[in-house]
């Protein structure tokens, strides 16, 4: 049996694995789920509902209005009423929207972006974690020393491993990526709308679907470094959490307090949303750019997917890096 063969027999056949595959596909089906029962198709019924509602409640301000102006010119300038009651407030048929009393309907256009990302972040987290159990269960157990026993080569032993992950990661990321978009299409059908997915549209969702596909393989070979690095799973999970908790919110929270403009940009997620939204625009309320139009505004930074896409791959190659060279030079024991 080839070592390849041997490594996706090793990784498919690990319950942990198999596990928390069918539960992170479990809460998938529910999220699908949840978003289809909220909504629903619109059609003229729902319209004229709406538009009647509206018209309701523009009548019913008219008539509060009525009553506001009689007993403001019976007593002007009490019970908080103005002194000059044509100041009182007149509604409008434009200020009553039919929209407001619209029911929920997903529109595939506007709202299948952040389905995707709710989907890349998901599956980051789920390659994360098998990533660093893989190899890190290796190391813990004993089995990498006893397979380098088999097959002396260090470098190879551990690509391998890598590469076999990411394969695996990059098979179910593509097939569940295809049912995620197909079963949104089925729920726009038939609880919202596909209105306006043009060709480029459908071009513009394929290529975030892989730009979703990249962050999850980075996601998992990140963890997988991690992991081999510290020779145990719990490295990489404490990793995690220490840049979650300390270098992410703490940082923040720390520069927030200092008034560092674009603190943001230290908090990893919001380079994920730069990556799959293409950018991502972060604005400084602290200082502004007075415009006699527009008056106050604030100082803007936008972050686009290359930069954000260069930053990943730096930690990718960082991590794995170190974990190869150290793979190289450690003694294995």
């Amino acid at each position: 049996m080839s070592l390849a063969t041997a490594e996706l027999r090793r990784l498919t056949k690990r319950r942990f694995v198999r596990w928390l595959v069918a539960g992170t596909l479990a809460v998938m089906v529910a999220i699908a789920a949840g978003i289809s029962l909220s909504n629903e198709k619109v059609g003229p019924e729902q319209v004229a509902q709406a538009k009647a509602a509206a018209e309701r409640e523009y009548q019913d301000a008219v008539r509060q209005a009525e009553q506001d102006r009689l007993t403001c010119e019976r007593a002007p300038g009490t019970n908080g009423l103005p002194a000059d009651c044509t100041q009182l407030y007149q509604p409008q048929p434009q200020d009553f929207s039919p929209d407001w009393h619209m029911p929920s309907t997903f529109t595939f256009k506007s709202d299948f972006g952040a389905v995707l990302t709710t989907f890349a972040a998901i599956f980051v987290l789920l390659g994360f974690v098998v990533g660093a159990s893989y190899v890190g269960a290796e190391w813990s157990s004993g089995g990498m020393m006893n397979l380098l026993l088999w097959r002396p080569r260090r470098l190879q032993v551990l690509g391998t491993k890598l590469g076999i992950l990411l394969g695996a990661a990059a098979a179910l990321s593509v097939v569940v990526a295809v049912l995620w978009t197909l079963a949104f299409i089925g729920i726009a059908s038939t609880r919202g709308t596909l209105d306006g997915m043009t060709a480029g549209a459908w071009r513009s969702t394929a290529l975030t679907e892989l730009r979703a596909v990249v962050l999850i393989l980075l996601g998992t070979a990140i963890g997988f470094g991690l992991a081999s690095l510290g020779r145990h799973t719990a490295v990489a999970l404490g990793v995690a959490a220490g840049v979650v908790v300390v270098l992410q919110f703490g940082l923040f929270l720390v520069l927030n307090m200092a008034s560092v403009p674009f603190g943001e940009i230290f908090l990893l997620p919001i380079w994920a949303v730069a990556w799959m939204n293409k950018e991502i625009k972060l604005e400084n309320y602290q200082s502004c750019a007075y415009s006699a139009v527009n008056g106050c505004q604030p100082d803007t930074l936008t972050l686009t997917w290359p930069m954000a896409g260069g930053l990943w791959v730096a930690i990718f190659v960082v991590i794995v890096g170190a974990a190869l060279w150290t793979m190289q030079r450690r003694d294995i024991t």
